[in-house]
Parts: structure tokens; C-alpha cells; sequence
């Protein structure tokens, strides 16, 4: 894969998650890992909009390397990468249902999304809940750090899912699974079936 095709594809997720209402306004950012960079999305940049310039480039550990201001979350972005050198690319939603699920009373640390069908696991992995901190916040950053070598995705409390990928089609596809998951999760509970 060349720099420009992950470049695309990471403009497809974006323009296809704010399409189909994963993402809304400017709440959301993506990034991915080429070479010694990370290029994600600029301070309030809109996934409906968002275009090869709103991609900026920055070190593995948190310089900005353009102009533009990258987005408040890019430490999300960066716990990952650190946490594991497989990890090429980095969502992170407001979609509805990891939402709402995040507002169940009494959820686990680890492995936050039931597992009611076998694929979340299969594509992603063990999802980890961190608890509330304000956006943008290094209690935030602190709180996903520690947390973020005990799972594979994770969701933020009263915020949304921050999901890791190979590549940016590898992340828009577990960012998926995680989303529909916390939805069947959702309705079960809603009908009292689960």
C-alpha cells in the first residue's frame, strides 16, 4: 500500500461513517501511522468535509510536524501506537450506541460489550471502558493509558469508542463491529432480554 491509497482510505471511512451517522459535526478524528508519522485529523475538521489537507502530520511522540493544530485527542492516537507497533491506524467516534452503552450502570473495566455474537472478538478483540473524564483532558489521556495495554478497543464513557486497526480499512472495519455490537447489546437490554 502506498501513502496515497491510506490517505484515501482513510478519507473513504471518514466521508462513510459521517454519511451513515457514526460521526456528527466535528466529534470525531482518525489517524494513521506512516513511517516515522502520524497524519490525524486537524482541530475542527468535519468527517463530511474532510479532505487530504485536513490530515497533518505529527512525531510518535506528540510534535506537531505542519502548521495545522492536530486534534485535542491525538494522545488517544498516540497511547495506541506506542502500545503496539502492529497498530497502523486509529478511530475515534461519538456513534450512538457505544454511547448509550457507555451509560449502562455498573459495567465491567474489561470486556465492556457482551459478547452475543462471536464477531466482535474475532475482529477486534477484549473492548476496555474508561471511566468519565472531560474531552480533551490529560485526566482523560492519564485515565486511557492506563488502561490501554489490557484491551484491544475501548469505549469512553459518556463519549464514544477509540478503536485501533492494522490500517485505516482494518479500524473502520472494527470500529464497525464495535458499534453494532453495542447495538444489539443495547436492544437486548432495552427488550429485557439480556
Amino acid at each position: 500500500m502506498t501513502f496515497e491509497q491510506e490517505l484515501q482510505n482513510a478519507l473513504w471511512a471518514a466521508h462513510s461513517l459521517f454519511e451513515r451517522g457514526r460521526a456528527t459535526g466535528s466529534a470525531a478524528n482518525i489517524s494513521f501511522r506512516w513511517e516515522d508519522a502520524v497524519y490525524i485529523s486537524a482541530s475542527g475538521t468535519c468527517f463530511g468535509r474532510l479532505a487530504a489537507e485536513d490530515l497533518v502530520p505529527m512525531s510518535l511522540t506528540g510534535e506537531a510536524l505542519g502548521e495545522r493544530k492536530p486534534s485535542k485527542e491525538w494522545p488517544l492516537h498516540l497511547a495506541l501506537y506506542q502500545k503496539d507497533p502492529a497498530v497502523g491506524a486509529v478511530i475515534h467516534t461519538h456513534s450512538t450506541y457505544a454511547v448509550l452503552w457507555s451509560l449502562v450502570p455498573g459495567l465491567p473495566e474489561e470486556d465492556v460489550i457482551p459478547p452475543h455474537t462471536p464477531y466482535l472478538r474475532m475482529k477486534l478483540g477484549r473492548v476496555g471502558f474508561v471511566p468519565y473524564e472531560k474531552p480533551g483532558s490529560e485526566a482523560l489521556f492519564a485515565a486511557f493509558r492506563a488502561r490501554a495495554a489490557r484491551s484491544d478497543g475501548f469505549i469512553l464513557r459518556n463519549h464514544g469508542p477509540v478503536v485501533p486497526g492494522r490500517d485505516v480499512l482494518d479500524a473502520f472495519y472494527c470500529q464497525e463491529e464495535l458499534e453494532e455490537s453495542a447495538r444489539i447489546a443495547w436492544e437486548l437490554r432495552r427488550a429485557g432480554l439480556a
